[in-house]
């Protein structure tokens, strides 16, 4: 991934931000799209509507916009979840070769091969549709993700001299990890959670699809793409704007997460 391509990426995404968060005309403007509005039902693209109208007369500019910050609260929901486990976990695994490591491997070996959709239908079940239960759902498989990239980041620095230099001074496992080892592993857990929002964000598309991520009237990318379906042959736009929206995310924070793993991987940067 070359700078340049991230750079992209950061301008795109920070270009996002700032027209929505700086711009208070434009957020009531996109907020007053989502008025349902029959009369103008499927209304192709004009002055008053950028991209059009959808089925019910909602603008679809307002409605991608929405989307995404649905699709944004749920993807830092489940990374901060995903993090906020994982690291400590990671680093605890890589410290020691003993009983606790080999639970917390095993442990995120049994969630991996659990199925993610029978998971997320099943806290569904129990807790109902919404940002919090998309969240959780993606965040929960996030956990095993964080640690073992911590752990394979973390487990070769323990071997280093400066460790040893460490133990003998006295020092504990824990003040090791937290004032040695975590510095030296921060950037790798940067690149993950950069990556880790991209997944999200196609994650929580791929939940509100099949009806149990966001809930309406919240706008969704997912929802609006299972909407589209069945008006593709004489809207084909409808599908076409949350598709590209959808890639157009993920491939910014996947991009940012490449070239953040670049920088973190001497091997890689270097070649």
């Amino acid at each position: 991934m070359t700078p340049r391509t991230a750079w992209i990426a950061a301008l795109l995404l920070a270009v996002f931000i700032a027209v929505y968060a700086v711009v208070p005309t434009v957020s009531e403007i996109l907020n007053r799209g989502l008025a349902i509005s029959l009369d103008v039902r499927l209304s192709p693209p004009s002055h008053n509507h950028w991209l059009g109208t959808d089925q019910l007369g909602r603008d679809s500019l307002s409605m991608v916009v929405f989307g995404c910050l649905s699709s944004l609260s749920v993807a830092l929901m489940a990374v901060i979840i995903g993090a906020s486990i994982g690291l400590p976990l990671g680093l605890l695994a890589s410290a020691r070769t003993s009983i606790m490591s080999t639970v917390i491997l095993r442990l995120n070996d049994f969630i991996f091969a659990f199925p993610a959709l029978v998971t997320a239908i099943l806290i569904h079940t129990l807790f109902g549709s919404g940002i919090l239960t998309a969240g959780l759902a993606i965040g929960l498989f996030n956990i095993p993700v964080f640690a073992r990239t911590i752990y394979g980041a973390a487990r070769p620095i323990w071997t280093k001299d400066f460790i040893r230099a460490a133990r003998l001074a006295g020092k504990g496992n824990l003040t090791i990890a937290m004032s040695h080892v975590l510095p030296l592993v921060a950037s790798v857990a940067l690149a993950q959670i950069s990556t880790q929002i991209g997944l999200g964000i196609l994650a929580e598309a791929g939940l509100s699809y099949v009806g149990i991520g966001v809930t309406p009237p919240t706008p969704s990318w997912g929802r609006m793409l299972n909407e589209a379906q069945t008006l593709i042959a004489i809207a084909p736009r409808l599908a076409l704007i949350p598709g590209v929206a959808i890639a157009l995310f993920v491939f910014m924070f996947t991009s940012l997460g490449d070239y953040l793993s670049d920088l973190a991987d001497p091997k890689r940067r270097d070649g």
